[in-house]
């Protein structure tokens, strides 16, 4: 599943996870630590949305 943050339109990839950001392929969005925020823009979980 992708999710998009709504802000920037920045890509999170549970397949690919951020290894740039020490997210590890395969970690699902839910399971993201609490204080996750987009790499690009640095806004919070709460502004991504699931991609269509």
């Amino acid at each position: 599943m992708k999710w998009v943050c709504s802000v920037c339109g920045w890509e999170y990839d549970e397949e690919q996870g951020d290894p740039d950001n020490g997210i590890e392929p395969g970690t699902k969005f839910e399971d993201l630590p609490e204080d996750f925020v987009c790499p690009l823009c640095g806004v919070g979980k709460d502004e991504f949305t699931e991609a269509e």
